[in-house]
């Protein structure tokens, strides 16, 4: 073990502190997955309107999401905002408010996706049979886009628990701040430390997002 470098996990709390940075990283993910899911059905429900205004502002939206990365909206909202509006931001929030806008954008784009692949003729069908607009939406679309929509939006989930990694560049103790601070620390007792710690920091990744990945492989096989 001493070769592989995981003694230094027995060492103390090491081990303990590991978990707690997993926990870090949950729960700004979970946090920012919940304030993705609102608000991505009440935008992603716009975006299947055809005013022209909103189709701007949501394009525009997406573009920013797609092309910029996470670490530079990072910078800018909890250094660039420091700076330019004197605004006092922890680095957590920092974060919520990043995989918040980044996970709006995704889950707002699904939900575009999964509403418009309804084919017209369902409309068109419920109608004839004379139901009304709410009834439609109640017993054809929810339904519908439910199936489609949820096992991609746990997919999601498990992006965002990954992503957070990059947290730890502003400052948050996050699961790979801890293995890194643990690495320093045992730089000169334990060499083969860095093996031995982010070794373990994948494997804790890997369950905490294997069972949801699982998940959403057998809602995929129930439903689609």
């Amino acid at each position: 073990m001493q070769a592989l470098g995981i003694d230094v996990l027995f060492k103390g709390t090491n081990m303990q502190r590991l978990l707690l940075g997993l926990w870090v990283s949950l729960r700004i993910s979970l946090i920012s997955v919940a304030i993705s899911i609102v608000l991505g059905l009440v935008i992603g429900s716009l975006m299947t309107r055809k005013n022209p205004v909103i189709k701007v502002f949501t394009r525009i939206y997406l573009e920013i999401v797609r092309v910029m990365p996470q670490m530079v909206l990072l910078f800018i909202v909890f250094f660039g905002t420091t700076r330019v509006f004197g605004w006092n931001i922890e680095a957590e929030t920092a974060a919520v408010i990043v995989f918040s806008f980044w996970g709006t954008a995704e889950m707002a784009d699904l939900v575009r996706g999964a509403l418009i692949s309804i084919p017209k003729h369902q409309y068109e069908s419920a109608a004839a049979l004379g139901m009304n607009e709410v009834q439609i939406f109640i017993h054809i679309v929810i339904p519908q886009t439910l199936r489609r929509l949820i096992p991609l939006s746990i997919n999601l989930v498990t992006r965002m628990i990954k992503t957070t990694s990059l947290i730890m560049m502003i400052g948050v103790v996050e699961v790979l701040k801890v293995g890194q601070q643990i690495i320093e620390a045992n730089r000169t007792a334990s060499p083969n430390a860095a093996f031995g710690v982010y070794g373990v920091v994948l494997l804790l990744y890997f369950i905490a997002c294997w069972p949801i990945s699982m998940f959403s492989k057998y809602l995929e096989r129930k439903w689609c």
